[in-house]
């Protein structure tokens, strides 16, 4: 069954070109799709060199439309959504995400980092379905745009809504722990204070989301 990578980017050179490729050394993923969203650094040139297509928003439009833009620029029956900034990923963590949806024993599985970081592992496991990591039929995900097109607006709290979605609907759902991985922290990325403020910034995005649901 067809897969395509989608990697939602924002300003991710120092580790997107590791996401791709793991994704391309996996022969089930047919294609690898980075969507750099507003990028201001290399992440689009230096996901080029990597192999991947790439699409450039021209401005930040959030992750939300940029997961949607990737799933209009495929056929694939089967999405591999991944974060731009993992660290430590690997082509057997890729192929633990998909095995359940490709074995049809799920609709969607999530990716929850185990032995990596501290930090990282902890946000994870108080809010597992905060991951970025997750492998889900097309149908499910358009189906979710369609039906819920403010979905597109909703920038980080898209994974409450595609949660909220499959709840609603009663689609399987697996959760895989992926050892020994983590990402980089916001903090890491921006420093101390821009990092912070990134980072409350995106809780209230997820908060007003849920709020309004």
């Amino acid at each position: 069954m067809k897969v395509a990578a989608v990697i939602p980017a924002y300003n991710e050179e120092s580790t997107i070109g590791a996401v791709v490729s793991a994704c391309r050394q996996v022969p089930e993923i047919s294609e690898v799709i980075v969507v750099s969203d507003g990028s201001t650094d290399e992440t689009a040139t230096l996901a080029r060199a990597a192999g991947a297509t790439v699409i450039e928003h021209t401005e930040n439009r959030g992750k939300a439309a940029a997961m949607k833009s990737g799933l209009e620029a495929t056929t694939a029956p089967v999405l591999l959504f991944l974060d731009a900034d993992l660290i430590g990923l690997s082509a057997d963590h890729l192929r633990l995400l998909l095995r359940p949806v490709l074995a049809g024993e799920a609709d969607m599985s999530i990716g929850v980092f185990g032995d990596g970081r501290v930090a990282t592992d902890l946000a994870q496991m108080l809010a597992p379905y905060l991951s970025g990591q997750r492998a889900v039929r097309r149908e499910l995900l358009a189906d979710m745009f369609r039906e819920e097109p403010e979905a597109e607006q909703v920038r980080f709290g898209i994974e409450v809504a595609l949660t909220k979605y499959v709840k609603q609907h009663g689609c399987r759902v697996v959760e895989v722990v992926l050892e020994e991985m983590s990402h980089r922290m916001k903090e890491e990325k921006l420093g101390l204070v821009k990092g912070a403020a990134a980072r409350l910034k995106m809780y209230y995005e997820i908060l007003k989301y849920v709020q309004k649901g």
